[in-house]
């Protein structure tokens, strides 16, 4: 998920390729950790850490599509969205993300929304 938002907004967090394909890695912001995923396809998306039904590390969770299924009690989080699929109800904060040339940054606004939301 990109935005437009201008580039002194966005903070550096590494290559994609320290990111496993189909799985996650954690920045720690004085926000809270952000788990930022790499799909199959090499799409990235980042949100809240944080599973919306008992807090459950997301980053540890089996990525499919543009899902994670958290791994403590198999909620699917939308890795798009940040909503909860099928059956289940709750949201996760999602976190812009940008992928320059295989170089990710995350947007300090988008940081800064989830805590004015909060």
């Amino acid at each position: 998920m990109e935005t437009n938002w201008p580039d002194e907004n966005w903070v550096e967090i590494g290559d994609i390729h320290d990111i496993p394909v189909r799985g996650a890695r954690c920045v720690k912001t004085p926000q809270g950790r952000i788990a930022v995923f790499r799909t199959a396809e090499d799409h990235v998306y980042a949100m809240e850490d944080r599973c919306p039904h008992k807090g459950g590390p997301l980053s540890q969770g089996i990525v499919h599509g543009t899902s994670v299924t958290c791994p403590l009690h198999n909620m699917v989080i939308s890795l798009e969205t940040g909503r909860a699929l099928g059956a289940d109800e709750g949201e996760v904060r999602t976190v812009a993300v940008r992928n320059r040339d295989g170089m990710l940054s995350i947007a300090l606004d988008s940081l800064m929304l989830m805590v004015a939301a909060e």
